[in-house]
């Protein structure tokens, strides 16, 4: 612990931006990225081949200090940031009175609870960090929810997003997470999705709600409809021609207007953007499972032989 409050003041004082992620050496994809036989390939020296994700990341214990010490802060979607109380290890020469080493141990650790205290505080961070570490057991450990990492002024945006990145199924698609801060602390998980596919499915029940998509590079050419229910989700599925297709690869961004439909008649309205880094990467791979696409059987929905987009956000919040 003491070795990362060093690191984190370290970080702070060049203002460093601290992010979740872990490193994929391409050589070694088949195994686990820790076996003997990618340790060797990462020790030969020289440069290995990798890719830097935030998927399935994680830093925990000490790792979340020296993540505080960051100026700024971002914890992805699908990354993790977890805590836990502290073991105090001693080691005494001789055989001093049992009574002598627990009011020295209990010395010890209080005298370290003061430390990451002041420590979270010297970081801007809210002391509910360190009362919620207190209550979590050195053997566990406790995921901050992003309601957490947003109170306690660890992680405070209110959009985070992962890049795009292709997935390479049967027939690929390009995917992206995000999490949006509603009204009050929660939050709603969303995934948007990029396919070619050559049928739609039948939706179960039509939603209250319908959403609008523009890009940065043709702001008058625009997709959307109303979102369709299935199960406890809330899908939208549309259809997006080559002219926006070709926008969109062009901008910087989305923009999202939601439209609700409230019991009142009323509507209520949510706007945000969604960040297009990495699809223009991953477009080419895509790209080529629309050209191979085959038609679907006959369906009384109309066919769809370009890209189609989707976005799956929960009707409800979730863990």
């Amino acid at each position: 612990m003491e070795q990362s409050y060093v690191i984190g003041r370290l970080l702070r004082s060049r203002k460093a931006i601290g992010r979740v992620g872990r490193t994929i050496a391409t050589a070694c994809a088949a195994g686990t990225q820790v076996d003997a036989a990618c340790l060797k390939i990462k020790n030969t020296g020289g440069e290995v081949e990798a890719e830097l994700t935030t998927y399935h990341a994680m830093c925990n214990s000490a790792c979340g200090y020296l993540f505080l010490g960051a100026t700024s802060r971002e914890v992805a979607p699908d990354a993790a940031l977890a805590v836990h109380n502290s073991r105090l290890v001693l080691a005494f020469h001789g055989h001093p009175p049992p009574a002598a080493v627990a009011e020295y141990r209990q010395r010890r650790m209080a005298r370290a609870d003061r430390d990451r205290a002041a420590f979270i505080a010297a970081m801007g961070i809210s002391r509910e960090l360190d009362d919620l570490i207190r209550t979590v057991k050195f053997e566990n450990l406790h995921l901050l929810t992003r309601a957490e990492l947003y109170r306690f002024g660890i992680d405070t945006r209110s959009l985070a997003e992962t890049a795009w990145k292709l997935e390479k199924e049967a027939r690929p698609f390009a995917r992206k997470f995000a999490m949006l801060k509603e009204n009050g602390a929660s939050f709603r998980p969303m995934e948007w999705r990029l396919s070619c596919e050559s049928g739609k499915r039948v939706p179960t029940a039509v939603g209250k709600t319908t959403i609008l998509v523009t890009a940065d590079a043709a702001p008058d050419n625009a997709a959307g409809g109303s979102a369709l229910r299935t199960g406890k989700y809330e899908v939208w599925r549309g259809s997006i021609d080559p002219d926006m297709l070709k926008a969109i690869l062009a901008s910087r961004s989305l923009h999202v207007r939601e439209t609700t439909l409230l019991p009142d008649d009323k509507a209520d309205i949510t706007k945000f953007d969604i960040d297009l880094t990495g699809l223009t990467s991953v477009w080419p791979q895509l790209a080529a499972s629309c050209a191979a696409a085959t038609p679907a059987p006959k369906s009384p929905w109309p066919a769809i032989q370009q890209p189609n987009a989707s976005v799956t956000p929960p009707a409800a919040p979730s863990p």
